[in-house]
């Protein structure tokens, strides 16, 4: 990630929770479909784990998660909600995607939800998951697709005009097929509505 995008995310932190009352239609599904897939599994990893809006459900299954995020302000908030869940099987730390730090294989599952739109790198960043995840692991991925309909290409230019650091539009389906592409094996795709509509993709490495 750039240093531009993580000065917005440093500055946004504050009122990323209160903009998804405008955009979060899709995320009470996103969230379900994210604790299920990771439900029973060992240790997880989230990338890009932002205020925490999917963690607590990560958490309520698995056996330890990681929760991570490029900026140091949205770790703040994450850590805030980690604590007021009170949840003991998370840790909080700050990350760059593309530096992960952790040995190959590590994981049974790394979840991204809402961040391949913003990485400068799509296929760089997919390798980084899939090398910390075991084989066979899981891959969870949804992301924002600001291009799946008439309403969401509007407002994704809208969004652009206030500097918001997005590097592509996805369609459900063009998401599938990136995923794909970098060697997922999709099991599990889901479109789900709303202002701009997010792409559920799950699969394993």
């Amino acid at each position: 990630m750039t240093d531009g995008d993580r000065s917005y995310w440093d500055k946004h932190a504050k009122n990323y929770d209160r903009s998804m009352s405008l955009l979060g239609r899709p995320i009470p599904r996103m969230v379900e479909l994210a604790g299920e897939a990771t439900r029973g599994l060992g240790r997880v990893l989230e990338v890009a784990a932002g205020t925490g809006l999917v963690t607590p459900a990560l958490a309520a299954g698995a056996g330890e998660v990681i929760a991570t995020d490029y900026s140091d302000a949205m770790v703040a908030a994450l850590e805030q909600r980690v604590r007021d869940a009170g949840v003991a099987n998370v840790r909080c730390e700050q990350a760059d995607l593309y530096a992960l730090r952790f040995d190959a294989g590590t994981f049974d599952a790394v979840v991204a939800a809402n961040v391949l739109h913003l990485v400068p790198d799509l296929p760089g960043a997919l390798a980084a998951l899939r090398r910390v995840v075991k084989p066979g692991g899981r891959i969870v991925v949804p992301t924002f697709c600001h291009d799946e309909t008439g309403l969401s290409w509007v407002v994704s230019r809208a969004l652009a005009v206030t500097g918001f650091p997005g590097h592509r539009r996805f369609t459900a389906r063009s998401l599938q097929q990136a995923v794909e592409e970098a060697g997922v094996r999709v099991s599990r795709t889901e479109t789900l509505p709303g202002l701009i509509p997010i792409g559920y993709v799950e699969g394993t490495s």
